[in-house]
This record gives structure tokens, sequence and C-alpha cells, in this order.
């Protein structure tokens, strides 16, 4: 077995001007050289895969472990008791969650509802009122809802005993397990075979309780079809949810996840998807709003070929606990992953936690993987954690690498701009906005890039950056 140093991982708080960078490159992908991160300096540390054995990174002393026999079930009591001092679970606020890792998930769950819309209708951000929240939707009743868009599809509610519940993947953690054990009915949202959506489909998830719930949703893109799925998550809610995707052969599908929750919700969601031979996923998650999110996407490959795109953007606020874990498992010949997340961090106790994990199976030989995640602390007494760790159990791959960076802004670039007539804060922003667009640029929905570029100015203005 080959494991890749992942590094000691970053932790940098607002009251550091110090950059960690952990890198193993063995191969490198240009589209990722290309980034001008705003941050103080990096560095790089380069190491070639070698012999040593596979690091957590954070210097916590954490013992070994390998992704490639992680405990999976349907069964909550099959897992243990979360302390705390869990690999999984070390950054997590654990009393913040409401007990949805332990308690009975009978409230209401989030009313769902799935429309068709079209993307040749862009809407302008004058035309959102600047009061409503971050990711509002109301900025989207303007654009044209198409009931032909929705006609292409198969939208239905199902039982806990439906055969497609499943399809993409067993429970890997208490809280996954503890909301499959609860949930009553589905939405499955299913493509049929060779068909291409016009347009986008919009579900929207919205929650009115703040007692502990559990929903579940399932999209099958069967084989030869393409589709673009935009999950909206809005409202208040204290959510333990499973979203389901699977890709059939030859499929091409993207899935945009925005959590624009109230202030006072809490969501945890497992996001696993199963992608087949030589199909296409696109996953982006944007989250904005919320107490505590904690999303844990995740992808396997069931053929040759596949080739998955995982894109991410937060931006923590005082007080917000922003968690994103990332799994890509490779145990197919000849697949292709990319991953890249942005974060951005102001005020107190703004915490922000980036795990990206990324496992290379023996049996997957030709692999071309590699993730990145950079974050930019805007303030002091934020605080963000960043872990690459990349498992290698052959040799007989294109490339494999992975990357980390953290730190303030970078002086010599805010002074480039200022030398040009450009007052310190507009400067500023200008970095910001520049830095996050890399990832909003990658959601391909005009309406979507419009409302999520408003939300971000609303969250600098809330900032007074």
């Amino acid at each position: 077995m080959v494991l890749a140093e992942a590094g000691e991982g970053t932790a940098v708080t607002g009251d550091e001007a110090a950059v960690v960078d952990g890198t193993a490159d063995q191969g490198t992908d240009p589209s990722f050289g290309t980034d001008s991160a705003p941050l103080a300096e990096e560095d790089h540390g380069t190491e070639q895969h070698g012999a040593k054995k596979h690091s957590h990174g954070g210097g916590y002393g954490i013992p070994d472990s390998s992704r490639a026999g992680r405990l999976t079930s349907y069964r909550v009591e099959d897992f243990p008791e979360l302390t705390g001092r869990e690999e999984d679970w070390r950054f997590t606020p654990l009393p913040r969650l409401r007990g949805l890792e332990k308690a009975e998930l009978t409230g209401p769950a989030p009313e769902v509802v799935v429309t068709g819309r079209r993307t040749d209708v862009v809407v302008s951000g004058s035309d959102a009122d600047p009061d409503t929240a971050a990711l509002d939707a109301a900025v989207l009743d303007a654009a044209v809802l198409d009931a032909a868009v929705l006609d292409s599809v198969r939208v239905e509610t199902v039982g806990r005993d439906d055969t497609r519940i499943g399809i993409g993947g067993v429970p890997e953690d208490r809280v996954s397990a503890n909301a499959w054990s609860a949930f009553t009915e589905a939405t499955v949202l299913t493509v049929p075979v060779e068909t291409e959506v016009a347009g986008y489909l919009h579900v929207q998830v919205t929650g009115s309780s703040l007692d502990p719930a559990a929903s579940h949703l399932v999209i099958d893109a069967e084989r030869h079809s393409r589709a673009v799925v935009v999950l909206d998550h809005q409202g208040s809610a204290t959510l333990a949810q499973n979203v389901e995707i699977r890709l059939g052969d030859g499929a091409d599908l993207t899935v945009v996840s925005l959590q624009g929750w109230a202030d006072d919700s809490v969501h945890v969601s497992s996001q696993q998807a199963r992608v087949g031979r030589d199909a296409h996923l696109k996953h982006v998650a944007v989250s904005l709003g919320g107490d505590v999110v904690r999303l844990t996407p995740s992808t396997r490959y069931a053929g040759p070929g596949g080739d998955v795109e995982m894109y991410g953007l937060y931006f923590a606020d005082a007080g917000q606990h922003l968690e994103q874990r990332l799994f890509v498992d490779h145990a197919q010949p000849n697949c292709k992953s990319r991953v890249t997340y942005k974060g951005a961090l102001q005020g107190k106790d703004a915490h922000t936690v980036w795990v990206g994990d990324v496992l290379i199976r023996p049996e997957a030989e030709g692999t071309d993987t590699y993730e990145m995640n950079r974050n930019l602390v805007l303030t002091d007494g934020a605080r963000a954690d960043s872990v690459p760790n990349l498992e290698i159990e052959t040799g007989l791959i294109e490339g494999a690498g992975h990357a980390s960076a953290t730190g303030r802004f970078d002086d010599e670039q805010l002074f480039y701009l200022m030398a040009r007539g450009i007052d310190e804060a507009t400067a500023r922003r200008l970095v910001v906005r520049g830095f996050l667009n890399e990832i909003v640029q990658q959601i391909g929905v005009a309406q979507i890039e419009e409302r999520l570029m408003a939300a971000l100015e609303d969250e600098l203005n809330a900032g007074n950056l």
C-alpha cells in the first residue's frame, strides 16, 4: 500500500498571519495552478508520494486509519454514541446539533416542492429586495416557470420500502443513520433514459419548525440523461438529511445544493452519489445560512470512465459553524475527480471546516485526481480548519495531488489596487469577489449565479468590509 502524506493540515485563526499549506502532488493539473488566491503567503512544502502513513492532519495525535474500512450501516445503533473525540466529529460542536445524532427525529420534515425553470431568463440583482435574507428564493420569482421542463421528468413521493431507496449508498455516520431510521416518506426525482432536461429543476426545501426532523431525497439520472438540479434550502429547521444521487451509464448531471437557512437552523446532510460508466457528475455546495451546517458529500464510481467535479463555497459570519467533509472513493479504473472548495469567514467565533478524503483502491488503475481547498480569513476572531487527505493503494495512476491554503489578505494585491486609485474598502471587496467567483461560475445557471453574488454582497455589507 502506498500512502500519501497529507501534511499537518491547516488551522488558522484571524489573529494569525501565517499560512499553512500541505500539498502532495504526483502529476499536476494546470487548471489549479492559475488561481491567484488573495492569501498573505503560501508554504507549498510539496512532497512526492512515498511510503509514509496516512495523516489526518491538525497535529491532534489522531491514530492512523483508512477510509477503506470505515463503518457503514442503515442502523443507528451500529454506530457508537458520539463524544466529540472521534476523527469525524472532532471539529463539530455536538451540543449545538440539538440531538440530531441521538434524538427521535419526529418533527415535521421541511416541505419539498419541485418546479421546472427556464435558464434563458436572467434576473438582475437590482430586481431583488435588498432586505431579503441570504439566498432568499424571492429573487427567483421573476424567473419563468416552465411546465414543459417539469413534464420531462418524474417526481414522486414514496414510502421507505420503495426499491429505489438505497441506490446512492449506505449511511456513513450516526446522524445519517438516525435520519435513515426516522424518515417515513421520500421524494424521488427521476430523469428518464436519454432525456435532456431543458432549463433546470428547482427543488425547494422549506423548513418551518425547529423540532428535530429527518428528510430523504433521491435523484436518479438514468442512462444517457442530462439535467441540472438545484436543491434550495430555506426557512428554519433542525434537519438530518440524506440525499441519494445515482447516475446511470453515460449520464451527465449537475447538482447544486444551496444552504440559505435562517440563522436559527441546524442542518446535517449526507449527500451520496454513485456514478456509472462514462458518466459525469458536477456537485456544487454553497453554504451561507444557518447556525450549524455540516455537509458530507461523497462519491463512488460504479463503472470505469466516470468523471466527477466537486465544488464548494462557504461564507461564515460571527458564531456560525460551516463544515464540509468530502469523500471520493476511486474503486474503478480510468476515472477522474477534481475537487475545489473555497471559503471566507468574518466575525468573532466564525468557524469553517473542510476535510477532503480521496481514496484510490488497488483496482482503480488509471485514476486522475486532484483536490484543493483555500480559505480567506477576513477578520480577527475567526478560525478555518483545512485537512486534505489522500490515500493511494496502487501506483498505476495518471496523477494524484492535493493542496490547502489559508490566510489573510495579500497586502501586495491590495496595494496594487489602491495604487490605481481604488480605496481600501472597495479593493478588499474586489479581492473577495474575485476569490469566490471561480466557484460561482461553476453553477452554470444565470439566475442562481446572480442570486448568489447578491447574497455574497450582503455578507460583505454585514461585515462592514
